[in-house]
C-alpha cells in the first residue's frame, strides 16, 4: 500500500434520494406511498431509484475500502466540512451535487461517479462505481487527467464571500424588481431589473444557454434576421473569464439600460451596489438556501475566483 493510499482519505459524498425526502416530510414509507398514489403518481419509481442509489452506495464504500480510509459525508454537511488538503473526493449523485461540491474545495481532485446511468445523463459524471477500482489508485499516482473548472466569486464590503461554480444570482428574493448601481469596464448606470445571472464556463450549457437563446430568439423575431443557435452559446470550463447578463431591464426616468450584457475578467470586475431596502441577495448555483444577503450600502464585486476547481477526466 502506497503512502498516498496510506495516510491520505477519501471523502464520499452523497445525497437522499427523493424517497428518503418523502419520509422526512410525511415520517414514513407507508404515508408517503399513499400521499404520492392519492395524486396518481407511479411510487415504484421512488422506490426503485432509492433502491439503485442506495446500492451503489454500498458498492462504492466497498471500492473505496480497498483504496485507502473512507469517509462519508451527507451533501447538508458538505459546506461545514473540513476537507484535508490531500483528500480525493468522490461525488456520487447528479450532476448538481458535483457543482455544488466543487466550491466547497481549494483544487481537491473530484471523481464525479454516477450511481444510475439509464436514469442520469452526467455531464459531470464520467464514471461508474465499477471503474472507481482503477481510477482512484490512477489519482493517488498522478496518472489521470485533471480538467479546471474556472467559478466566479461575490466579494461583500462586509468581508463575505460567495463562490459560483455554475453561476450566480443577484437580485429580489422574490418575484419584485432588484434596483441598483452597476459598472463594469468603464460604463456605470442606475438600473431596475429582476436580476443578474453571472455564468462561469461549467454553467454555460446550463442558465446562461437559456438566457442567450431566448433573447437572440426574441431580438431575431423582432428584427426577421435568423436566431444565434443554441450550441453557440456555451465557453470552455477553464476558459479565464465571466459573463453577465441583466435579466428584464427596465428603462425609466430613474433607471436605464446601456450595461445589459458583458465579460468579465480579472482586469474587468463586476461592481454592484444595492439599493433595495431588503430581500436582496446573492445566491449560487440555483441554491436559494446558499445565500449572502445584498441589501441597501451591499457593494458587491463579481470576478473571477481565486481558486479553481479540480475535475477528474
Amino acid at each position: 500500500m502506497s503512502d498516498r493510499t496510506r495516510y491520505n482519505k477519501i471523502v464520499l459524498i452523497v445525497r437522499r434520494t427523493r424517497l428518503d425526502e418523502l419520509v422526512v416530510r410525511f415520517n414514513t414509507e407507508q404515508q408517503a406511498r399513499f400521499y404520492v398514489e392519492h395524486l396518481g403518481a407511479d411510487f415504484s419509481d421512488y422506490q426503485a431509484e432509492d433502491r439503485r442509489y442506495k446500492q451503489a452506495v454500498r458498492d462504492a464504500e466497498a471500492a473505496l475500502a480497498e483504496q485507502g480510509r473512507v469517509q462519508v459525508v451527507d451533501r447538508r454537511f458538505v459546506p461545514n466540512f473540513i476537507f484535508g488538503p490531500q483528500d480525493t473526493v468522490v461525488a456520487l449523485g447528479q450532476d448538481g451535487l458535483v457543482a455544488n461540491l466543487l466550491k466547497y474545495l481549494d483544487r481537491q481532485p473530484v471523481i464525479g461517479v454516477n450511481p444510475d446511468p439509464a436514469r442520469w445523463e452526467g455531464v459531470l459524471l464520467p464514471f461508474t462505481v465499477a471503474d472507481l477500482a482503477h481510477i482512484v489508485p490512477e489519482v493517488f499516482a498522478e496518472r489521470r487527467r485533471l480538467r479546471e473548472v474556472t467559478m466566479a466569486q461575490a466579494v461583500l464590503n462586509t468581508g463575505e464571500t460567495l463562490y459560483g461554480v455554475n453561476d450566480l444570482f443577484i437580485g429580489p428574493r422574490s418575484h419584485t424588481s432588484a434596483r441598483y448601481a452597476i459598472d463594469h469596464d468603464g460604463r456605470s448606470e442606475q438600473q431596475s431589473s429582476s436580476g443578474i445571472i453571472v455564468s462561469t464556463g461549467l454553467g454555460s450549457s446550463g442558465w446562461f444557454r437559456s438566457i442567450v437563446t431566448g433573447a437572440t430568439g426574441i431580438a431575431a423575431a423582432w428584427s426577421g434576421q435568423p436566431a444565434l443557435p443554441p450550441s453557440a452559446a456555451g465557453f470552455p470550463w477553464e476558459a479565464d473569464h465571466l459573463y453577465f447578463s441583466v435579466r428584464e431591464p427596465w428603462p425609466s426616468t430613474t433607471s436605464t439600460t446601456a450595461v445589459g450584457f458583458g465579460k468579465i475578467t480579472r482586469d474587468a470586475p463586476l461592481t454592484l451596489v444595492s439599493q433595495m431596502a431588503e430581500n436582496g441577495v446573492i445566491f449560487s448555483d440555483g441554491i436559494e438556501a446558499d445565500y449572502l444577503q445584498f441589501n441597501a450600502g451591499s457593494r458587491a464585486v463579481i470576478g473571477v475566483a481565486d481558486r479553481k476547481g479540480l475535475l477528474v477526466v
